[in-house]
């Protein structure tokens, strides 16, 4: 009799874990195999279960509802910020060499030391990086179908919009590219790939800021009407010295409203936008030495 007893216990026991495991309440994370890196938000993980910064996260949706992804290494109080991809697929380029940073600080931790954060954006317009190559993620140079020069397929974000016209230094509805008119928003920010790019810039204050656009190849400084940050100039030396870029105190060979990198000069951040030499190519080495150059600059810094 006892036996059976017993073995109706035990039974009785599976079936309940089995109910607990199929009925299992909404919001108990699954676990995770490395502790401490849950996902704490639906989808994307921005912070980690310890409330630590995760490595990879959304800052943000695209007009077509794509994420902005951004993804750090090291823990640093010093933040470095490396952005790609802000013409979608116009300068595919440009969001193909952030990848390849990202892949090169993936393969070597220690290349980031401890006092800083390396945070890089590859794709900052990913609904016009996708009109031209379907994916958003990191892609091969040779599947990007070829596009006759001088157009502007993926320029532009889901509204339609220049997101490098869309910022507040002398922004403009109507701004130009060469000789073309094109789209600024209807106000600065009215973006919310631009907004995304002000929330990340106002909650983690990046020391210096590197942007990649194509095509003269070059490093060039950025300014809003108070002249070029000493920082800033340390930068633009820094970088092309490095690369083997020429360097240039001003992008002047036209008028440029609602820039990017403007923007954050106005807001005391330096930054530098560095021209890859045509629209195909990524030049990883001339990059990797000018990223590095920055890296071991802000390392030597309190």
């Amino acid at each position: 009799m006892k036996y059976i007893v017993s073995l109706v216990i035990v039974v009785l026991i599976l079936a309940g874990g089995w109910y607990f495991f199929m009925n299992k309440p909404a919001g108990i994370p699954e676990l995770s195999e490395t502790p401490g890196t849950a996902t704490t938000t639906e989808g994307t993980a921005t912070t980690t279960e310890n409330g630590a910064r995760a490595p990879e996260m959304s800052i943000g949706k695209s007009v077509q509802g794509r994420d902005i992804m951004a993804y750090s290494f090291g823990t640093g109080e010093t933040e470095l910020l490396f952005v790609g991809g802000i013409h979608g697929g116009y300068e595919w380029n440009t969001a193909l060499v952030a990848y390849e940073l990202i892949d090169h600080l993936k393969a070597n931790p220690t290349a980031v030391p401890e006092n800083l954060r390396v945070t890089v954006i590859p794709v900052l317009n990913p609904d016009g990086l996708h009109k031209v190559v379907g994916t958003t993620e990191k892609f091969a140079k040779e599947s990007v179908p070829a596009t006759e020069a001088g157009t502007v397929p993926g320029r532009f974000n889901g509204n339609g919009v220049d997101l490098n016209r869309n910022f507040d230094c002398d922004w403009q509805e109507t701004g130009m590219w060469r000789n073309t008119e094109v789209k600024g928003g209807s106000a600065a920010f009215s973006e919310p790939e631009s907004q995304a790019m002000r929330e990340f810039v106002e909650t983690y204050n990046p020391k210096a800021v590197v942007v990649w656009y194509s095509a003269a190849g070059g490093v060039f400084a950025s300014n809003c009407h108070d002249g070029v940050l000493p920082e800033t100039t340390t930068l633009t030396k820094l970088f092309a010295d490095a690369s083997r870029y020429p360097a240039y105190q001003s992008f002047n060979f036209y008028e440029i409203t609602g820039d990017m990198v403007n923007w954050l000069a106005k807001e005391g951040i330096p930054a530098i936008s560095v021209l890859l030499t045509n629209h195909t190519d990524t030049e990883w080495d001339k990059n990797r030495a000018g990223v590095e150059a920055v890296i071991n600059h802000y390392a030597q810094q309190e």
